[in-house]
């Protein structure tokens, strides 16, 4: 038996839940976009280049493949494990909730149903805690 709307994180639900290719890569945009005008998020946008082109490909073909769409990160980038990815960079509460804030904006901006949005953002705690604890634990080494 097939099952007509499978929730979010079966499958590739989530990822047609975002509206497939077309609207992943609208959110990517809408994050970045947020993320530049956010005072909030001031300091996170500086860990970034002033060109955010790979910025954009590096989260939309992470996405696409944590949201059960086509693994497009491993096929272009290679592996990656999102702590280790982030290593580099000084990530605390501060900087993990200004991430998560410029995407709860852009869900919102989109007008994604509150489903989804929810979904999606308790989702996203997950990899924002494992970076958090990364950074904390190569601080203190």
């Amino acid at each position: 038996m097939e099952i007509q709307n499978p929730k979010y994180g079966q499958g590739d639900a989530t990822y047609r839940g975002v509206g497939g290719d077309e609207g992943l890569k609208k959110l990517v945009a809408e994050f970045y976009r947020q993320m530049s005008s956010l005072k909030e998020a001031e300091h996170i946008r500086k860990m970034h280049p002033d060109d955010l082109s790979e910025s954009e490909d590096k989260l939309y073909c992470f996405l696409s493949g944590w949201m059960g769409g086509p693994r497009l990160y491993n096929e272009k980038y290679g592996s990656i494990a999102i702590p280790r990815a982030h290593t580099h960079l000084d990530i605390d509460y501060p900087e993990a909730e200004a991430w998560l804030l410029c995407m709860g904006k852009a869900l919102n901006e989109l007008a994604y149903p509150d489903d989804f949005c929810e979904y999606l953002m308790t989702q996203l705690k997950v990899p924002a805690e494992r970076i958090r604890m990364a950074s904390l634990n190569r601080q203190k080494n």
